[in-house]
């Protein structure tokens, strides 16, 4: 691949090969690496970097980080279905019964004055479990964002909350993202926020994600770093927040996809 052209877009991990027309990416982390392109260029790649490299070859990629990888013709689906299966067992709530919603509908239930503690530690490694899975799971992204803002001084409410989380995923263990080839390459973006919900500081919070194609590729649950006075402040602060994330995406999706995208829709 003497003619190729690399392109790193600022980040260590991720690159770009342009070999004459045709692109490929290239992701690594640590000693873990990724291709995606046509077969022959991944085929060249590879050759090239066993002549420098020690390196296995696993073929197509099924198992990366932790998450599971399907590929079907036209199809490929994200998932962590091992992963949610290990919470469940780990924490002994295998055979608990299952909820249909990731939270409890009354978020003021969270927020308590009770004196008492729960161990912090556990209750540290319950919520690090739960972040992990956020990965290919954004319907538990809110849950998991307000659960973690009580990590210094938990209280049973706050058990009770990530018990509730899991017995949902118990029953939800196979979701994941499922992104079909036929949808094209549309990059669009969807807001929300809640104007000064929070009991303890009175901020409100940003959430945002963007579908490409079938499913979304990126998403974030944020509390604001300071208290707004009135709603449109809030809602400013909302969409600045995701504006930049989308035109940080649009930048990355015309290089990697060789070609102008369409105005990404907000």
């Amino acid at each position: 691949m003497s003619s190729a052209r690399f392109i790193e877009f600022n980040n260590p991990n991720l690159y770009l090969i342009l070999v004459g027309f045709d692109p490929l990416i290239l992701g690594l982390y640590v000693d873990d690496l990724f291709l995606t392109s046509a077969e022959e260029l991944i085929a060249g790649c590879k050759a090239d970097l066993a002549t420098k490299f020690e390196m296995k070859d696993i073929d197509l990629m099924h198992y990366l980080l932790g998450l599971e990888v399907w590929q079907i013709l036209g199809e490929i689906f994200f998932g962590q279905r091992k992963y949610t299966v290990e919470i469940l067992w780990r924490f002994r709530m295998e055979d608990y019964r299952q909820m249909v919603t990731p939270m409890v509908t009354n978020l003021k239930k969270v927020v308590t004055s009770d004196s008492n503690l729960v161990d912090t530690k556990v209750y540290r490694h319950w919520i690090g479990s739960l972040m992990y899975l956020v990965n290919t799971r954004p319907d538990i992204c809110f849950v998991v964002n307000t659960l973690s803002q009580f990590v210094v001084e938990p209280r049973p409410v706050h058990w009770i909350v990530v018990k509730h989380v899991i017995r949902y995923l118990r029953g939800t263990v196979e979701y994941g993202l499922r992104y079909l080839g036929g949808d094209g390459v549309r990059l669009q973006g969807y807001l929300d926020l809640d104007w000064a919900e929070s009991a303890v500081d009175r901020k409100s919070t940003s959430r945002c994600c963007f579908s490409l194609g079938s499913a979304v590729i990126t998403w974030s649950n944020r509390k604001q770093t300071s208290a707004t006075l009135s709603l449109i402040e809030a809602e400013y602060i909302t969409v600045s927040m995701a504006s930049c994330e989308a035109i940080w995406l649009h930048k990355l999706l015309t290089c990697l996809c060789d070609q102008e995208l369409e105005p990404t829709v907000i």
